[in-house]
């Protein structure tokens, strides 16, 4: 899902809103054209790429401009936010007649907003790219507390509202290495038991 599809600056000036626009469909078509020496870049590196300069154009059309350096969690919890505005999933208020239902039978003037699953995806790639580029782990604003326990509310919020559980499913674990003898040993004794004996061998 596009996060920014025509993402404007924080002071909404149209040059800036240019620019970021520009940024944002050129990353693309260059990702697309360029010659890779080794190996085609795969779509999440394009898209981890992409989702970098972009928040890099939003910290510097940021009022007062904001260095990458000085940048905290707080800082990416106003971008979360602001990302808001191009949002395409419903999230029913509690006031609302269709909250908690999954699949509303008609429209209403709940907000728009960014899904969880979109903003959590989001944040991995950041935090992945600004290690990689140079940044130490221990500064890593995107690892934040403050933007983990954000995602967490988001996450149980539009559960709640959507009728959805995000709740992961849990693997069935195979057998251990205990039950895995017992079952060869029941298995080798059943097979044993029923192997025809040679003439003359009957005790």
């Amino acid at each position: 899902m596009d996060l920014y599809p025509e993402m404007e600056s924080c002071n909404n000036s149209e040059n800036s809103h240019h620019t970021i626009t520009s940024l944002v469909n050129g990353a693309a078509i260059s990702s697309s054209t360029s010659p890779s020496i080794t190996s085609t870049p795969s779509r999440y590196e394009n898209q981890k790429r992409r989702d970098w300069n972009t928040f890099s154009q939003y910290l510097k059309n940021h009022r007062p401009p904001l260095s990458l350096s000085r940048c905290s969690g707080a800082h990416v919890l106003e971008f979360l936010r602001y990302l808001d505005q191009f949002g395409k999933t419903k999230v029913h208020t509690p006031i609302c007649p269709f909250y908690g239902y999954p699949n509303p039978p008609a429209p209403c003037p709940c907000p728009l907003r960014q899904a969880w699953g979109s903003l959590d995806a989001l944040i991995g790639r950041l935090r992945a790219a600004y290690e990689e580029n140079g940044w130490p782990p221990e500064t890593n604003p995107f690892g934040a507390r403050a933007v983990r326990l954000y995602l967490r509310e988001v996450r149980d919020l539009q559960s709640k509202a959507r009728g959805i559980s995000y709740e992961k499913k849990k693997r069935k674990r195979g057998p251990t290495q205990d039950q895995h003898q017992q079952l060869f040993a029941s298995n080798f004794s059943t097979t044993f038991q029923a192997l025809p004996l040679p003439p003359g061998d009957h005790i």
